[in-house]
């Protein structure tokens, strides 16, 4: 299975932001594949393709993670593009979080996964949720100068949930998800 462990925000706060994007959507651009609001997510580790017997101390691994970790208050605000606005490849929105607490998250989180076998993607984390892909590089300023004036409702995570991906079974031929386990933080 393709995982990864997100933190995926209350239909609230989804909604919100999809009818911020949808005027954007709206106005085709070839180079811009917009992501399905279904898939909007914040990824605290990617994992890649995992072997079915090493879920169970995946699992275990998330789950200690979880009960010692407190709720966290965020925002969705801002915008960005990776690896940068003038050569995107992928665009999307900020993670507000005002005590910095998603790192240490995504620190903790990818430490357990690394215990439990797995190896995790080494990127540098930076929270977001993805709103758009490019299938070559773009520049997407204009697009990062409306997108950056969004500022969403605060809310709190309660839990992370560990997702696989199949890629290419999801709306507009992207990626399909499923929730293979869920936690509380219960710190």
């Amino acid at each position: 299975m393709r995982l990864f462990v997100g933190v995926v925000p209350p239909l609230e706060v989804v909604e919100h932001l999809a009818e911020f994007v949808e005027p954007r959507r709206s106005h085709p651009d070839e180079d811009l594949r917009w992501s399905s609001e279904s898939t909007w997510h914040i990824t605290l580790a990617f994992l890649g393709e995992v072997p079915d017997y090493k879920t169970d101390d995946l699992a275990e691994g998330l789950e200690f993670v979880a009960k010692r970790q407190k709720p966290i208050d965020l925002r969705l605000k801002g915008a960005g593009a990776f690896p940068g606005v003038p050569n995107a490849r992928v665009l999307f929105t900020g993670v507000h979080d005002p005590e910095d607490q998603l790192a240490h998250l995504a620190s903790v989180t990818r430490g357990a996964v690394n215990k439990a076998g797995v190896q995790v993607d080494g990127r540098k984390f930076t929270p977001h949720v993805t709103l758009a892909r490019l299938g070559r590089p773009v520049d997407v300023l204009r697009y990062v100068r409306v997108l950056d004036l969004y500022e969403g409702p605060e809310w709190t995570a309660t839990g992370f949930e560990l997702i696989s991906s199949r890629l290419g079974e999801g709306p507009s031929h992207g990626a399909a998800y499923d929730t293979v386990g869920e936690w509380e933080f219960l710190g």
